[in-house]
């Protein structure tokens, strides 16, 4: 075993991947099964002659290994997991998904048993003329209970997907589509095996055999049943087993480490006494204590980090998983992930993003949770030789001419598809693709540009008789991943994008007054919205904290600006015949 493990590593991160990899083996499995019941909407012949594909694929020697070899991976790594964990202190999602893992096996045992296993050992055909006789005529109580498990382990798959998937950038463009999935194959399958059932009730339906007399191809051969229930009883028993040994080995554990408690000191005050091996974020759940960990406490964030106060030389080191987030971060010293910390003695530390409780919702209906890296496009404008602008004018005047502003890019940038995000002074700051793909929120992001030079020039032809000079403005729109999340206090919370992405936008924006032009963006939203940029000069520009300059592209006026929005909308558009 010593050498299997120096071969190949047991680190939680590949415990993590083989947990991960089984689920979508079992999932992809109950995919195809459930896709194959569809097909009984329009016959039980229909169905059994859909099932060759299925069976091609899993029932050979091949599909089986991998399917029951999976099965017992991931079964194994939940009790694993359940023995780990040192507290039953979580959110709901994650306690929703370990009752209904540890469910699915007592469900669909017996399912197993009547299908698979009698035909392996008393040949009995599988069809689904058999199995629907079987579950829908001769034993209703056993199909119930098979629907039930069906929908459960089809839930329990799309809550362990979505953990999966939830932080992915592209994932709120797609999650409509997975929830349509969601919830019309598993409708449909069950539609089909209620009709297959209907069907096989009709006194017109003859069942194979015929003629020749009555035929149940359900019946099996003397002693089969007996055999069965012994094979069913020794599955349960070593199900319940492995269960009840885990708790066992808990408890043992439990009472060892009682004699060697640690404690976590914060700074205001609070003092936490968990057993030797709790994480901190263990220990944090544990008391109640709210505690950022966005990725669930898998090492994949940062938002649980906590900084060392005192006790940081009795702490063990970093694990390489923890090691590559810090770095990624260019975290400080004392500064370690709480999900992967287990100090072996006590010590003082403050966490360095505090949780606000989970009631706390912004006006807004923005829930105040950590923020999620999203691709966006941020736009920057601002109003040039403000300053000068404002002098001779009165306060009251400033602030009408700015209500007018700010109403003219409001509008531009909502009628675009995008988010106010603040205005400072006589700037403003908007975010596209909150909910969309890049490449959307950059095309948004230019239509707003271009409806906010077309309504400034409104304006200045409206107010022509009060400007002593036009109003000119500045704009800079960039695109890269971000981090969107509420920030703020009680009723002032709002939702914000933080990162290199808004940075960059800023500078654009200022690259913009600088070369006295209205527009200037960067390389990587050209690219996105697919506009036609040959005809205008690119530059490179200095972006502070970066090695490389950054390629840019310059609008000289408001007619380049419209042809840009004919560009941008042929792009939209598709071609017709």
């Amino acid at each position: 075993m010593s050498a299997f493990a120096k071969w190949i590593p047991l680190t939680e991160r590949r415990l993590r991947r083989a947990r991960l990899v089984s689920g979508l083996i079992i999932y992809s499995f109950l995919m195809m099964h459930m896709s194959n019941h569809v097909f009984g909407l329009m016959s039980v012949e229909a169905a059994d002659d859909a099932r060759p594909i299925f069976l091609f694929i899993w029932r050979n020697p091949l599909g089986t290994t991998v399917l029951y070899g999976a099965f017992l991976i991931h079964i194994g790594l939940t009790l694993r997991s359940i023995y780990v964990r040192r507290s039953f202190v979580m959110p709901k999602g994650e306690a929703l998904q370990i009752i209904l893992g540890l469910a699915i096996p007592v469900m669909i045992i017996d399912h197993i048993l009547a299908t698979r296993v009698a035909s392996q050992l008393f040949r009995l055909s599988d069809s689904y003329e058999t199995v629907v006789h079987l579950l829908w005529t001769k034993s209703p109580i056993s199909g119930l209970r098979q629907a039930i498990a069906l929908v459960i382990v089809w839930i329990h798959g799309c809550i362990g997907i979505h953990f999966w998937l939830r932080h992915r950038h592209w994932y709120p463009s797609v999650w409509p589509w997975f929830l349509t999935l969601a919830i019309l194959l598993p409708v449909l399958s069950l539609l089909g095996f209620a009709q297959m059932g209907r069907s096989m009730t009709n006194p017109t339906f003859m069942l194979s055999g015929f003629p020749g007399g009555y035929y149940d191809p359900t019946v099996l051969p003397a002693n089969a049943d007996s055999q069965l229930q012994m094979i069913r009883i020794a599955v349960y028993c070593s199900f319940a087993g492995a269960l009840l040994l885990v708790f066992v080995l808990r408890g043992i554990r439990w009472f060892g480490e009682r004699a060697h408690l640690v404690t976590i000191h914060y700074p205001t005050g609070e003092a936490i006494s968990v057993p030797r091996g709790f994480t901190v974020l263990e220990a944090s759940r544990l008391a109640g204590k709210p505690h950022y960990a966005v990725c669930g406490g898998k090492g994949r964030c940062s938002t649980c980090r906590v900084q060392i106060i005192a006790g940081e030389e009795s702490l063990p080191p970093a694990e390489p998983l923890e090691q590559k987030t810090l770095d990624r971060i260019g975290a400080g010293s004392g500064i370690r992930l709480a999900c992967q910390l287990r100090p072996s003695a006590s010590l003082t530390l403050a966490p360095l993003l505090v949780a606000m409780p989970e009631r706390a919702v912004v006006a807004e209906g923005y829930e105040s949770v950590p923020g999620r890296e999203r691709e966006i496009a941020v736009l920057f404008c601002d109003i040039r030789n403000f300053t000068s602008l404002s002098e001779a004018r009165l306060p009251f005047d400033i602030v009408f001419l700015l209500n007018r502003y700010f109403a003219v890019v409001g509008h531009a940038v909502e009628a675009s598809g995008g988010r106010i995000d603040k205005f400072i002074g006589d700037g403003a700051m908007a975010l596209f693709g909150i909910s969309g793909s890049a490449a959307d929120a950059c095309r948004q992001a230019l239509d707003a540009a271009v409806a906010i030079a077309a309504g400034i020039d409104e304006l200045n032809r409206q107010l022509a008789d009060e400007l002593t000079t036009p109003l000119r403005i500045a704009m800079g729109i960039h695109v890269g991943p971000a981090v969107v999340g509420t920030i703020g206090y009680g009723a002032t919370q709002s939702l914000t994008a933080i990162g290199d992405t808004v940075n960059v936008a800023s500078r654009l924006e200022s690259a913009a007054k600088e070369f006295d032009l209205p527009l200037v963006i960067s390389e990587p939203v050209a690219e996105l919205s697919q506009i036609d940029v040959s005809s205008l000069a690119r530059r490179d520009i200095v972006i502070r904290g970066r090695s490389l300059p950054l390629k840019v592209f310059a609008f000289h006026s408001a007619g380049e600006l419209a042809l840009l929005q004919t560009s941008a909308n042929k792009v939209r558009q598709p071609d017709r015949v």
